[in-house]
């Protein structure tokens, strides 16, 4: 009776088997005569992946690399068996060129990139180790796995690639031509490949593009004083109210703008200017209200404040502020970010810059992946009072009716 059922268990695992392998080679020459390809032609394709230990045959319709690969293996074994004069090789290798200009053109057009099986070789990489910091390192090889160098600090192998074994980084990157990308991975395996450390890491088609840092932001809880601006005049930067304006509150602060909470309902593209302590010194900030948010219940408004001038020792001072708030994972973030627009700093549009006297903002404000909530500080803000604040309906900038 035990014997039987052995039997039984050996024999349906065998079958799911041959079902499941069944299943794989189905997809393949599914996946193949959508390509264009003839049966004959994908039984070809798929010896080759056999020849070449491909663990993910299917990549030879989708990751350039691997079908060169592919190519190369063909063209060799041609060589080898002196058939490469054959009508049926040349014909195939035709083929074979031909569908890997199609998805070099497919992945061009397609200029966002949407798995890390379409990153080059020689790329270079930007990898967070949680709690250990910033590393550089490149793309040795990419095919079932991203090979990459052993990442460095410095030029330094800071850690011992058996230290990133099992490990879950996320790799930051800037793609010539296109834009800065992140995407989380596991260390599968390390070895050495060409004479280099190398790690293993895993494929996905999770990738997120990055915002162009434009400034960290801070949550904060600091009063300050809020005056409106005459659009009609030439702004003096060089002015400090001595007279107090509508009290308010900043909610985070940037080096190029805050969160701004008043008392009443504000309006948007009013030209204000802040002033306010921090650290023991003061700071002036004019700009923009770019945005409202109006909260009835309470009569309040959250002010979207875009700074478009404060001196450079004032801006200094902010940056001091947001910097050593920053938690560690946020400022590791940030360095990331950092070093892969230095990366990208061939591909980065010019930059406008600031003309003296005027108040319009710089909206060159990309929509990719927020920045601010990746890195924002997470300090704790203290019981806000509506009473507190004062309101805007004093100062004839509320929302008309």
């Amino acid at each position: 009776m035990v014997a039987v059922i052995v039997i039984t268990i050996v024999i349906i695992l065998v079958l799911a088997g041959v079902r499941y392998a069944l299943s794989d080679i189905l997809q393949f020459y599914s996946t193949g005569m959508d390509a264009g390809f003839t049966v004959s032609e994908i039984r070809a394709f798929w010896q080759l992946a056999k020849q070449t230990n491909l663990a993910e045959p299917m990549a030879l319709f989708v990751s350039p690399q691997t079908l060169n690969k592919a190519i190369t293996a063909f063209i060799t074994e041609s060589q080898a068996n002196h058939t490469d004069m054959s009508a049926h090789y040349q014909h195939l290798l035709g083929k074979l060129y031909k569908y890997r200009t199609k998805i070099d053109i497919a992945h061009e057009n397609k200029r966002t990139l949407d798995s890390t099986l379409y990153l080059d070789k020689g790329q270079r990489l930007r990898v967070i180790l949680p709690g250990h910091g910033v590393f550089q390192s490149e793309i040795l090889k990419n095919d079932v796995n991203i090979v990459i160098k052993l990442p460095t600090q410095k030029n330094v192998a800071k850690l011992a690639a058996e230290k990133w074994l099992k490990k879950d980084v996320s790799v930051y990157l800037w793609r010539k031509g296109d834009a800065g990308y992140v995407f989380d991975s596991t260390v599968l395996a390390t070895d050495v490949h060409n004479g280099y450390p190398a790690l293993h890491l895993q494929q996905t088609n999770k990738l997120l593009r990055t915002q162009k840092r434009r400034s960290v932001r801070a949550a904060c809880n600091i009063m300050a004083q809020l005056y409106v601006l005459s659009g009609d005049e030439q702004v003096d930067y060089n002015t400090v109210e001595m007279e107090p304006g509508c009290k308010c509150l900043l909610e985070d602060i940037s080096e190029d703008g805050a969160l701004i909470r008043v008392g009443g309902k504000g309006r948007s593209n009013v030209p204000i200017k802040i002033q306010f302590e921090l650290g023991g010194k003061l700071i002036v900030m004019f700009g923009l209200v770019r945005a409202v948010e109006y909260n009835k219940a309470h009569n309040q408004s959250r002010l979207h404040f875009e700074c478009v001038h404060i001196s450079d020792d004032r801006r200094n001072a902010v940056l001091s502020f947001v910097y050593n708030t920053l938690p560690a994972s946020a400022k590791e973030v940030l360095e990331a970010l950092r070093e892969t627009e230095s990366d990208g700093a061939q591909d980065a549009p010019a930059q406008k810059t600031e003309r003296p006297g005027s108040m319009t903002a710089d909206r060159s404000v990309t929509t990719e992946r927020p920045m601010t909530a990746a890195i924002r500080s997470s300090v704790p803000l203290a019981e806000k009072n509506p009473g507190d604040l004062d309101s805007l309906a004093a100062m004839n900038v509320e929302e008309e009716a």
